[in-house]
């Protein structure tokens, strides 16, 4: 009862309601919702703060289990192989957890660049030491505005800016690096001079980059933010890009095997196109028990209802659909295993205002990012559609004034939102229903794009049975407005805000020559 009081000091709102034979369920139990609120957000900040000294304890326990200590170091004396391996030990955290604190506390305890060759660094003015790429992902974490769990995934999804080292051969086009490109030359070796230039050039880009993304940190989810430093990291960096897709798509498998009892198991490692195309044919067919759509033709809603009526599970729906998929093969009839939503996958590849397609390009659901050369090859397969969208990808053809969105409106939200508008929500966009936010009447409603916005199932209906609305000032943010007058803005997937902004990458001058 001691430690519950004591806990109780640290957080104001339950300050006082403790007494020594209080019980912290009842005493929380007993609050106010908006008090279960405060207590939640509280002890989520003491916990940040917490985790902040463990990570920190954590880099320190690596600091002295580097290998040059041999069974010396603090972990292998004491009888472990790795410094994550005594913190999870002492924490009972999972692996990937232990692993995660003492990536964290390795880059807090870093004294700058000699502590982080691997990160690169940017010179910073009047300091004596050279900070990392990731400097402002520290000082954000170290004043409470980040999370450890934050901090790690918006820099693992970053990745490492590449550096150029002398003697590299590159177009002459691209050695200047205050000019810009220029007449393409013959390739030419760059000195340790420019090199060095290149590289911090790179270096800053990626420093931009996490200080860009920490200011989205807090309105975000982690799984989002994570995208969207991948994607990131992809725009920056379109050669490494093409190089990790073609890695993973090297790595891609099936292995079955048969255990002890005689059960065959498989294990799939997918390949990016791989792994959209099928997550299209899962989801063509599950989407209406996963909360797609309701507005469909009556026969897709009798399927609809019978799939969501369905006494199996959704992994033993999958797995019967694969098998399904591979008995009919070829010869199925789609409509009789998908409903009317056909699996595929829809690509998204920004054309520059030079007339010149993007180098990455961007799956509609999931905005999963690929090298443009993949778009442009579905191109030759499956055709294109082009869509007209301003600086901040908004369509700039509007519609027509019907009840319902057209296929091609839903086109130009999809490329918009990417997925349910709402704040945290991950649903994609062919999950959510086209939401007006200006009420639709036979005489004087409009369905325009600009008045429109994608929302799923459950938020759509949350909107219209709680008192919620959506307003938008001519082409300005979105802004939600709660029942109790609270405002919100809906800000638009990450992913998408920079996959418009036009990022180039600095400079393909850091790029060593393909020969």
């Amino acid at each position: 009862m001691v430690f519950l009081t004591e806990v109780a000091e640290l957080l104001p709102t339950l300050r006082g309601r403790l007494g020594a034979d209080a019980d912290l369920r009842c005493a929380v139990g007993g609050l106010t919702d908006a008090e279960v609120v405060a207590v939640l957000r509280e002890a989520s900040e003491l916990t940040q703060q917490v985790e902040q000294v463990r990570a920190v304890a954590a880099g320190v326990v690596a600091a002295r289990s580097v290998r040059s200590e041999g069974h010396a170091g603090l972990s292998q004396a004491r009888g472990h192989r790795s410094p994550a391996s005594l913190v999870q030990e002492i924490t009972g955290a999972s692996r990937a957890d232990a692993a995660r604190q003492v990536r964290v506390g390795e880059a807090l305890v870093g004294a700058g660049a000699d502590a982080d060759s691997s990160g690169g660094a940017v010179e910073v003015p009047g300091a004596e030491v050279r900070a990392p790429w990731f400097e402002p992902l520290r000082v954000e974490l170290r004043q409470g505005m980040l999370t450890t769990t934050q901090f790690d995934v918006i820099r693992r999804g970053l990745g490492e800016p590449p550096i150029t080292v002398a003697g590299t051969e590159v177009p002459d086009d691209v050695t200047d690096v205050d000019t810009g490109p220029h007449a393409v030359g013959a390739p030419r070796v760059l000195t340790e001079e420019e090199a060095a230039e290149l590289t911090a050039a790179t270096t800053a880009a990626w420093a931009h980059a996490a200080g860009q993304l920490c200011e989205e940190a807090a309105q975000r989810t982690v799984e989002e933010l994570g995208a969207a430093a991948r994607a990131v990291r992809d725009l920056l960096d379109p050669a490494g890009a093409e190089a990790r897709f073609l890695a993973r798509f090297e790595k891609r498998s099936l292995r079955i095997w048969r255990d002890a009892e005689g059960v065959m198991h498989a294990r799939i490692d997918f390949d990016d196109e791989g792994a959209l195309f099928f997550a299209s044919v899962i989801d063509a067919a599950m989407r209406p028990r996963r909360g797609g759509p309701r507005f469909v033709d009556d026969a897709e809603r009798e399927r609809a209802a019978a799939l969501t009526d369905d006494p199996r599970t959704n992994d033993q729906l999958t797995y019967d659909l694969v098998f399904d998929v591979l008995r009919a093969g070829v010869l199925a009839e789609p409509a009789a295993v998908f409903g009317t939503k056909q699996p595929g996958v829809r690509l998204v590849q920004v054309v520059q205002s030079t007339g010149l397609p993007a180098p990455v390009a961007h799956a509609e659901d999931g905005l999963h990012t690929v090298p443009g050369r993949v778009a442009e090859q579905h191109q030759c397969s499956t055709g294109h559609v082009h869509v007209t969208v301003d600086g901040a990808g908004n369509p700039l053809n509007v519609g027509r004034e019907h009840r319902l969105f057209t296929p091609t409106q839903r086109l130009g939200l999809a490329l918009r939102d990417g997925g349910c508008a709402w704040n945290g929500c991950d649903r994609p966009a062919s999950y959510c229903e086209a939401h007006h936010i200006d009420e639709w009447t036979a005489d004087g409603g409009r369905t325009d794009i600009d008045r429109g916005i994608l929302l799923c199932r459950f938020h759509h209906m949350n909107l219209h049975h709680h008192g919620w609305r959506i307003t938008r000032d001519a082409r300005g943010p979105f802004v939600l407005h709660g029942p109790a007058g609270e405002t919100f803005i809906l800000k638009r997937r990450t992913a998408l805000g920079y996959a418009w902004a036009g990022i180039d990458p600095p400079p393909p001058r850091f790029r060593p020559m393909i020969a």
